[in-house]
């Protein structure tokens, strides 16, 4: 099965005549959008004519009012479903990824985090263990002794100043000495 090729001139030719068809086809479904729409237009936004009383004016605003709230009520319908159909689309591109098995590994980054820290965000409110060593050491009351009261309880050195200043505190001081 040989195939015979094709002139220059013959895929010229049929390339412009696929052409021609696609662009008359791209013309009629643009002008069947733009029939679409105005037919659409003409159903949900039929032409506005004001009335001349406050109370036609006011059953105007009602109903337009009515309307809004239909529109903003499919809108808020619309996009939940959107929101629901993009979370299933991730969810199957999560699924899609753990049956393939590949996985980009992400950067990670360094951080600075306390034992006591780590412990925290891994466990939660499960963590009671406190890394810090000093918080687990006993308390030791530190006696007094009656020694180092009598020590801390000697009179006051203002007086003993006073007796040993002039002739008199030295004369004392030699005394007791000898």
């Amino acid at each position: 099965m040989s195939a015979k090729k094709m002139s220059s001139s013959r895929k010229h030719h049929l390339k412009g005549v696929m052409l021609a068809i696609a662009k008359g086809y791209l013309e009629q479904e643009a002008r069947q959008r733009e029939e679409e729409r105005v037919g659409y237009m003409a159903q949900c936004c039929p032409p506005l004519v004001l009335p001349n009383t406050m109370q036609a004016l006011q059953e105007l605003c009602r109903e337009i009012h009515q309307k809004i709230d239909a529109v903003d009520e499919e809108r808020y319908d619309l996009e939940v479903k959107v929101n629901k159909a993009n979370k299933e689309i991730e969810d199957l591109k999560i699924k899609v990824q753990d049956v393939t098995g590949k996985f980009k590994k992400p950067t990670l980054k360094k951080v600075r985090m306390s034992a006591d820290a780590m412990l925290k965000a891994l466990l939660g409110s499960k963590h009671t263990v406190n890394m810090e060593l000093r918080a687990n050491l006993k308390q030791v009351k530190k006696e007094v002794k009656d020694e180092d009261k009598e020590l801390r309880d000697v009179v006051d050195w203002r007086k003993n100043i006073e007796d040993k200043s002039g002739m008199d505190g030295r004369k004392k001081m030699f005394e007791g000495d000898a």
